[in-house]
């Protein structure tokens, strides 16, 4: 095999491993009501009494980046993917065996455990060598939401003919046999890391304005996480209450919701194209611009017309992930990247979780999701005032800043 042909390996199984992480972090977002109702909870009030028991799992999902960028630093970064493929579908199989909210719960926060292994691991995998990072970028952020638009649905089938236990076993059982491909090109020398590129190995240091990027970074990744987790977990359950017109099937509603998650993931693959031709913060303002639009537009909407503003919207905040994760490969070199991207994606998912309390009180509260709406709209607001923070120049050529070795 040729070199080219693996990287294309790699590049495959750090793409499954994108898709796998945000599918499995998902699934109780379809699954919750109807395991709500086969441990006896009351049908009104199901969906709202089951969201505390996914927060644990979402706090460690980000809480547990910066362990896992740790261990990768120590040991390598490869043999921690094996760790999270095997990882993940073993808890998911254990989560299924739960025999109540609090132990379906335990079986969750695990599996975030393990599931924060991929992002500040995988993602700093995907931009090594650098060259058209943003083409990656976007590339393996489709994966990723292809993951989450494959939650809904895969999990809906899966209730629709069995049970929401089934729904956590046959992912992990599949996540584990990936694990065992991975392992065995990893052995056979099939995932070495690319060549850098010329501007990848004259960047041993931070670049010139890199304080400023990362704060802007900083609060772009903790309002847009708010906006990802939310939408994320309640689009399916609201496509299923505010649709009567289409479907109240949950097989039908979860098609509906990964029709709208796989489509608006192409916005990734755009996005990414358009900044490694432009420059970054121009590109960032208007997908920030157009999120609270659209979110806003969705608070006043049902049946189809909900169905057209979700997809927009979630264009818009699929759209800002690849942005934040090339601006940090342009301003921090390789050797720092992983410890940067766990900060990062710990501030983004931590506060994602967070977003789910919110959900939870605003529904339980009576609010409905079209107050929901209105506030995830105000917070869509917060993105973009966070990116007028950003450099204006993110492509500079200037010398790098020194910077200390990593502990």
């Amino acid at each position: 095999m040729s070199v080219m042909s693996d990287q294309r390996i790699r590049f495959l199984f750090l793409n499954i491993g994108h898709f796998v992480d945000h599918m499995f972090m998902l699934i109780f977002a379809k699954a919750a009501f109807s395991a709500g109702l086969a441990f006896g909870l009351a049908k009104d009030g199901a969906y709202a009494e089951m969201i505390p028991y996914g927060v644990p799992s979402l706090v460690m999902f980000g809480a547990c980046a910066p362990i896992a960028a740790h261990l990768a630093d120590k040991w390598n970064r490869r043999g921690m993917i094996a760790v999270f493929f095997f990882g993940i579908g073993g808890a998911s199989i254990a989560t299924s065996f739960a025999s109540n909210p609090f132990e379906i719960g335990v079986g969750l926060t695990v599996l975030g455990g393990f599931a924060a292994i991929y992002h500040p691991i995988g993602i700093a995998m995907v931009v090594e060598g650098g060259g058209n990072v943003g083409w990656r970028l976007g590339s393996n952020g489709v994966w990723g939401n292809m993951g989450v638009a494959a939650a809904p649905l895969i999990t809906g089938f899966i209730l629709a003919g069995y049970d929401w236990r089934l729904a956590f076993v046959i992912p992990g059982v599949i996540a584990i046999l990936i694990g065992i491909g991975f392992v065995y090109f990893n052995r056979a020398g099939r995932m070495k890391s690319p060549d850098p590129c010329p501007r990848e190995k004259a960047m041993v240091g931070f670049m010139p304005g890199w304080k400023r990027a990362l704060l802007a970074l900083a609060l772009v990744s903790s309002a847009g996480g708010f906006l990802f987790g939310a939408l994320t977990f309640v689009i399916p359950r609201m496509f299923e209450v505010s649709m009567p017109n289409v479907s109240v099937d949950i097989a039908v509603t979860g098609a509906l919701a990964a029709i709208v998650y796989a489509v608006a993931a192409w916005a990734q693959l755009i996005v990414g194209r358009i900044i490694d031709r432009r420059p970054i913060k121009p590109v960032l303002l208007v997908v920030a611009m157009g999120q609270p639009v659209m979110i806003g537009v969705m608070a006043t909407q049902s049946n189809y017309g909900l169905l057209a503003a979700s997809l927009l919207a979630m264009a818009f905040v699929f759209g800002q992930i690849p942005i934040t994760d090339a601006v940090i490969t342009r301003y921090v070199p390789d050797v720092w990247r992983t410890k940067v991207l766990s900060v990062k994606f710990m501030l983004n998912l931590v506060i994602g979780a967070m977003s789910l309390l919110t959900a939870r009180a605003i529904l339980a509260g009576g609010g409905g999701f079209e107050q929901l709406m209105v506030v995830l709209a105000i917070v869509a607001v917060l993105v973009f005032l966070s990116a007028l923070l950003l450099p204006a120049q993110t492509d500079t050529d200037s010398e790098p800043v020194t910077a200390p070795s990593p502990a």
